[in-house]
């Protein structure tokens, strides 16, 4: 088995505090990181592909209200086409559980 984790790494949040964070994670030997936005439709659709997961668990998400509202385009951009993306390469990798 293993654990795909996927992230913009946007900044949006604390760069340090991602980092930190990664860095525990890829001392996991099952764990792998991807580099990717969510809203970057063919990375996502090949991801999916390559990978062919079983179990998909989506946590990502652009927070914040007042972000939504001084810039709602990339707020859609991440969160609307983002999912939508998640949710069409379970379909077509007929993930099982999301």
């Amino acid at each position: 088995w293993q654990v795909v984790g996927l992230d913009s790494m946007s900044e949006y949040y604390d760069g340090n505090l991602k980092r930190a964070r990664l860095d525990q994670l890829e001392e996991f030997p099952h764990f792998r990181f991807e580099h990717v936005d969510l809203a970057d439709r063919d990375r996502v659709s090949a991801l999916f592909a390559s990978i062919g997961p079983e179990i998909v668990v989506n946590l990502a998400a652009q927070a914040g209200v007042r972000h939504s509202l001084t810039n709602p385009y990339a707020y859609g951009e991440s969160n609307l086409s983002g999912f939508l993306n998640v949710l069409e390469g379970c379909r077509h990798a007929s993930v099982g559980h999301l």
